[in-house]
């Protein structure tokens, strides 16, 4: 060691071997037009700015592809469309979506007719069952579920939504009771009940701005899950536009093409939502505590 060299404190050590691997996936969705893209011409949906961080397909396909096995269990607790269940039928695995409230799953089941074929509908389950009622959700397949997709609401510390929901986006309409802050606990114990040994959990967020300030769950959630007995495994940021070259291709709607600026106006400039933060959590071996 040299003179310059002083060694390393008890407590950077100790830093160093808590850091979390971080990775990036690109995970743009293509819009529709694009070559393989299935449309619907009755369809005029669009998803609101408070929805964006639900499940796209690209996030769908990585997560199901690096968190289970074909005919594995994978659950979408916050199933505000369809995504995640036709991407698991696709992947051959078992898709089980909890739908609290009968016409969201009558509607949600209209969509999954639309988009898969019959062989592959026998592989989605609806539960009527809501996020705080996880294990009667998934009675019969405790410790089978391998992986379990939480995205969860832009709301979860009062349980309400922040503004009017959109008359024309599908998430709002299909919304279900929120998981409040302080039920977040409670459910994940029960994921960790349900899940299979090794089985992973990826709950997904949005940071957002809030009355002038940024608002970032992950701390929190990432707290939680360790008093729940859930290892913190990795920290993906799933970058859902499009990249050309060193640049981020951001397409705004009409609402946010109207927040625009002047560039010596003092106002914050409109906010871009381009990616989602994913924290993924995993059940060790052991078993339920």
């Amino acid at each position: 060691m040299s003179e310059n060299e002083k060694p390393q404190s008890k407590r950077s050590r100790t830093a160093e071997r808590r850091l979390v691997p971080l990775s990036v996936w690109l995970c743009p969705d293509a819009t529709p037009g694009e070559p393989g893209i299935k449309e619907h011409p009755r369809v005029t949906e669009t998803v609101c700015g408070r929805h964006r961080q639900a499940v796209g397909r690209e996030l769908s396909r990585h997560l199901i592809g690096a968190c289970s096995r074909p005919g594995g269990v994978v659950a979408d607790v916050f199933p505000t469309s369809e995504t995640v269940l036709v991407t698991a039928a696709g992947m051959e695995r078992l898709g089980v979506g909890c739908v609290p409230r009968l016409p969201d799953a009558q509607q949600l089941a209209g969509r999954l007719r639309q988009e898969l074929a019959a062989d592959q509908r026998a592989a989605v389950r609806l539960r009527p069952y809501g996020p705080h009622q996880l294990r009667e959700a998934l009675l019969g397949l405790q410790g089978r579920v391998e992986l379990l997709i939480a995205a969860l609401p832009p709301y979860p510390e009062t349980g309400r939504p922040a503004g009017p929901a959109s008359a024309s986006c599908p998430s709002c309409k299909a919304e279900q009771p929120m998981l409040a802050m302080p039920q977040l606990g409670r459910f994940l114990e029960d994921a960790r009940h349900v899940l299979a040994p090794g089985g992973h959990l990826a709950v997904i967020t949005t940071a957002r701005h809030e009355r002038g300030r940024l608002v970032d769950l992950a701390p929190g959630i990432i707290r939680r899950a360790g008093a729940a007995g859930l290892a913190y495994v990795q920290h993906v940021i799933a970058v859902r536009v499009p990249v050309e070259g060193d640049a981020l291709v951001v397409q705004a709607d009409p609402a946010e093409l109207g927040q625009l600026r002047r560039a010596q106006s003092a106002e914050l400039p409109p906010v871009v939502s381009v990616h989602a933060d994913v924290c993924l959590f995993a059940r060790s071996a052991g078993g339920a505590r």
